[in-house]
């Protein structure tokens, strides 16, 4: 295998063992003007004046010569490209010792011969995209001491002959595609000191007398396996790397100066014998497995500089004795579990630079002695539950650049203070309790690049000082209180790129000339009136969301300049890539030149008040992948034209007046996963090419004018084929025919609504199979026959409408064995018979059960009452008696009224508890209508003699009896 690349960098160093002879110095100067002939990239014109045959090439740009003999030593042409470079033109001194090229075609002769320059002492092909295999003639190379193969795209094993290399002091082929085990003949180099191996697919264990030959290594990097204990044999070892592979332990080793374990899989607690490192100056552990608390001995190492702990599982809270460490100036925590409070102690760290705590459970108030550490660039403490104000005090850090505050529970004001801090670029604090104004003293920040202020309580109005900040790229003020307009200042900010007031209560809308703005979001205001012209001028916008605010008017003209397709003065705006305009007032038709935008993606126009047709230019945006029309006026038919855009993955159209059928052309959608079709006038069968649509997870179609059957198996490519499917609705159709038995081989299917068609026949029990099922409903169809019993065994079933139809049989006796998830089985008007099972009692998450018009017989559960969360029963029409064994069942009043009210008899006892029953309604409940018998036990927390008087005075007859607990009588 070969080399090949197509931008290669070259190190070469070569000793020089040829004697000097003086004419032998013109075959340097004609190899260059050979070499010459071939850079065909030269930025600066350098050639065209430097090299120059009239004057001596020891003198020309890039060229070194060694000096008496006047020989090339060296030669340096890494700012130029040369193209289809022969190895015989590098017919140069044998005295070379650096030749730095860059060639765009590496040719698989150049490296072939590589194994020929016996003499060449070092190879640096670092940081190109060579491909292939390390060819073997490498190995050939007697005298090379360093190897550097980084950085590329190289792939298959390490050459087992690269032990033959006797004198190699460095291997370094890190970050490539390397495969196989780690030869055992590398670790018999005697001379080898550097070992970098790190980000490769390398396996295999290492040998475990790999450091007996060699005791004199000062890095290791990245090997594999399990860590031999000849390793700590090496005294001399100050750098180890073990990163990205899978180790399962670590020893100490006192000399150690660097230890880099990170990207493993380490479980387990962090040694305490690292404290045992006296000289270590840079600890990684980050990404790993690692849990339990920081042990304490960590203080015992007094040359740490960076502590990398981040993306691990650990606990307990940050030591104290962290502070210290005098030398630390990196100090990495972050994604942890750590609680408690920062300890103050940190404020010791007067080196400090990097602070790095986020996403933790930490709690507390932020030291102000954090303003002890004047070094401080980053402090990075999002997503904790940190309380209280941002410290004043944090405004003396005059070195801090960047500055992470989000997602606490911060309260009070932004302080003034920040406004000190002119080397800062990133302010985030979004995501706490803040509350006031923005300070204006913030526009003394000039470096500011990045001001993230959403999801506070901040009020007032956005400062105009704001478009002081020229620097300024992304702004986000979502998801406040902010009153007024934007103001016209913000048109200065010529390198902002993203824009957010999302969630304000702004009014004036002006947006200016923000030439480099690439995404705006204005949405959930209370802008009114027309879409302004000026964003017509936002040639670089990607983004543009005006969802739910009270525009009204049509799409400007100026949006068709937006859209590119209609020439005016303003400018076009050829990068959009999301257009939210939805939940506004807007009128008119969809303007045809936004099938000009060619770089669309999303277009949400949902929920306006939009009339016309869909027009078929939208089959030109061959990037689009959403479209959103729902909830409008449109007509007419689904252009075919749709089929042309083959990223759609979804495609709403509900809530129109839509005629015409499906086309077929729809089929052609291979990526489609969501087809949003309801509540439209669209007529005609389904067609069975919705089958070819294998990515799809939801189709509704629901409320249409569909006639004919379901596709089945039968039909070549039917919907049953689509096998990723979640949601299937095609209620209030006029489907004809069975459920295909097929439909259970959806086995992602969660909710299938049929409900509201003319559909027959017996409900399949292969529905059972559907073990994701979430809600059936086939109500007010034709089916008959009894319900399928293995549809009562789908615990994740929560919702079963099958009411208006004529199903027979009895419930099954453990229908809530694993309908323990049910919440309202729906099973009224149809010829259901038998006894209520007493097991409904197990579907405690039950909140209306109704059994109305069937003919049920026997008595009505006690245990039904202790349905805690049960709102509704109705058992009306039906041939149940009182509830079995007259004793106090837990049913609420209005559950009791509803289900005694007409053809009960007077027995019928209502036992109403104290914990969900107020004496008000009782009244309501039982005002008129029921048997005189009928006995109301009233319980004495609630209830006085008065109260009784009052709620029955007039309209109840003598005979109704109160029992009134003895104790107030």
């Amino acid at each position: 295998m070969n080399l090949v690349s197509p931008h290669v960098s070259i190190f070469f160093w070569v000793y020089c063992f040829t004697p000097m002879v003086f004419s032998i110095n013109l075959v340097d100067k004609f190899a260059l003007i050979a070499l010459k002939a071939h850079i065909t990239y030269d930025p600066k014109g350098i050639l065209a004046t430097n090299w120059s045959t009239k004057t001596p090439h020891c003198g020309w740009y890039g060229i070194s010569c060694d000096a008496p003999q006047e020989r090339v030593s060296a030669i340096n042409l890494s700012t130029w490209v040369l193209k289809e470079l022969l190895p015989h033109k590098l017919a140069i001194s044998p005295c070379l010792f650096l030749l730095i090229l860059v060639i765009t075609t590496f040719l698989p002769l150049f490296l072939r011969i590589l194994g020929k320059w016996k003499a060449l002492q070092q190879l640096n092909l670092l940081n190109n995209k060579l491909v292939g295999s390390i060819p073997e003639g490498i190995c050939n190379l007697s005298k090379l001491e360093e190897i550097y193969l980084g950085n590329n795209q190289l792939m298959g094993e390490i050459p087992k002959k690269m032990g033959l290399l006797l004198n190699l002091k460095v291997l370094s082929f890190p970050v490539n595609n390397l495969t196989g085990s780690i030869p055992a003949t590398i670790f018999n180099i005697s001379s080898l000191l550097n070992i970098s191996l790190s980000n490769n697919s390398l396996s295999g264990s290492l040998p475990m007398d790999m450091c007996y030959v060699n005791s004199k290594f000062k890095e290791l990097k990245s090997l594999t396996g399990e860590i031999p204990q000849s390793l700590f044999n090496i005294s001399s070892l100050r750098f180890l790397s073990l990163a990205a592979n899978n180790l399962e332990a670590i020893g100490s080793l006192s000399n150690l100066e660097e230890l880099y374990l990170d990207h493993n899989k380490l479980t387990d607690e962090i040694p305490s014998e690292i404290g045992n490192l006296m000289q270590l100056q840079i600890l990684s552990l980050f990404n790993n497995r690692l849990t339990g608390e920081i042990p304490s001995s960590l203080s015992h190492c007094p040359e740490l500089q960076v502590i990398s702990l981040s993306f691990n599982q650990l606990t307990g809270g940050i030591p104290q004795a962290i502070g210290s460490l005098s030398n630390l100036e990196e100090l990495y925590l972050g994604y942890n579990n750590f609680t408690g409070g920062i300890p103050s102690e940190i404020s010791n760290l007067v080196q400090l630079q990097i602070l790095s705590l986020f996403n933790n459970s930490l709690t507390g108030e932020i030291p102000s002695s954090f303003s002890h550490c004047p070094e401080l660039r980053v402090i990075s403490l999002s997503f904790n539950q940190l309380i209280g104000g941002i410290p004043q005090a944090i405004g003396s850090l005059s070195n801090l650049e960047e500055l992470y505050l989000g997602y606490n529970k911060f309260t009070g004001g932004i302080p003034s203070e920040i406004g000190n801090l002119v080397q800062l670029q990133i302010l985030s604090l979004f995501n706490n309790s803040l509350t006031g104004e923005i300070p204006s003293g913030l526009s003394h920040c000039p470096e500011l690049r990045v001001i993230p202020l959403s999801f506070n309580q901040l009020t007032g109005g956005i400062p105009q000082a704001i478009g002081s900040l020229s620097n300024l790229e992304e702004l986000y003020l979502g998801y406040n209180k902010f009153t007024g307009g934007i103001p016209s200042e913000i048109g200065n900010l010529v390198q902002l790129q993203i824009l957010s007031l999302f969630n304000n209560n702004l009014i004036a809308l002006t947006i200016g000339s923000l030439s480099n703005l690439k995404e705006l979001y204005l949405g959930y205001n209370k802008f009114t009136g027309g879409i302004p012209s000026e964003i017509g001028n936002l040639v670089q916008l990607q983004i543009l969301s005006l969802f739910n605010n009270s525009f009204t008017g049509e799409i400007p003209s100026t949006l068709d300049s937006l859209i590119g397709e209609i020439p005016s003065s303003l400018s076009h705006c050829p990068e959009l890539r999301v257009i939210s305009l939805s939940f506004n007032q807007l009128i008119g038709g969809i303007p045809q030149a936004i099938g000009s935008l060619s770089n669309l993606e999303e277009l949400y126009l949902g929920y306006n008040k939009f009339t016309g047709g869909i027009p078929s230019e939208i089959g030109n945006l061959v990037q689009l992948q959403i479209l959103y029309l729902f909830n409008n006026s449109l007509i007419g038919e689904i252009p075919s034209s749709l089929s042309h855009c083959p990223d759609f993955r979804v495609i709403s159209l509900s809530f129109n007046q839509l005629t015409g059928g499906i086309p077929q052309a729809i089929g052609s959608l291979s990526n489609l996963e969501e087809l949003y079709f309801g509540y439209n006038k669209f007529t005609g069968g389904i067609p069975s090419e919705i089958g070819n649509l294998v990515q799809l997870q939801i189709l509704s179609l629901f409320n249409n004018s569909f006639t004919g059957e379901i596709p089945s198996r039968e039909i070549p490519s039917s919907l049953l084929h689509c096998p990723v499917l979640r949601v299937i609705s095609l209620l209030f159709n006029q489907l004809i025919g069975g459920i295909p038995q097929a439909i259970g081989s959806l086995s992602n299917l969660e909710e299938l609504y049929l409900s509201f068609n003319k559909l027959t026949g017996g409900i399949p029990r292969e529905i059972g199979n559907l073990s994701n099922l979430n809600i059936l409903s086939l109500e007010s169809n034709g089916f008959s026959g009894p319900i399928p019993a293995k549809i009562f065994n789908l615990s994740s079933l929560q919702g079963i409408s099958l009411g208006s139809n004529s199903l027979y049989g009895s419930l099954p006796i453990g229908i809530c064995k694993h309908l323990r998830s049910l919440q309202w089985p729906y099973l009224h008007m149809n010829h259901l018979s038998g006894q209520l099972p007493t097991t409904l009692s197990l579907c405690g998450e039950l909140l209306d059960l109704e059994l109305y018009i069937n003919k049920f017989t026997g008595s009505i559960p006690r245990e039904i009452g202790n349905l805690s969360k049960l709102e509704v029963v109705d058992l009306n029409d039906n041939g149940l008696g009182q509830i079995a064994g007259m004793g106090p069942p837990t049913w609420r009043a209005g559950i009791v009224a509803h289900c005694w009210n007409g053809g009960y008899t007077i027995g019928m006892v209502a036992i109403l508890l104290e914990r969900w029953l107020t004496i008000e309604k009782v009244a309501h409940y039982w005002n008129g209508g029921y048997a005189i018998g009928m006995v109301v036990i009233l319980l004495e927390r609630w209830l006085t003699i008065e109260k009784v008087a009052h709620y029955w005075n007039g309209g109840y007859t003598i005979g109704m009896v109160a029992i009134l607990l003895k104790r107030w009588l």
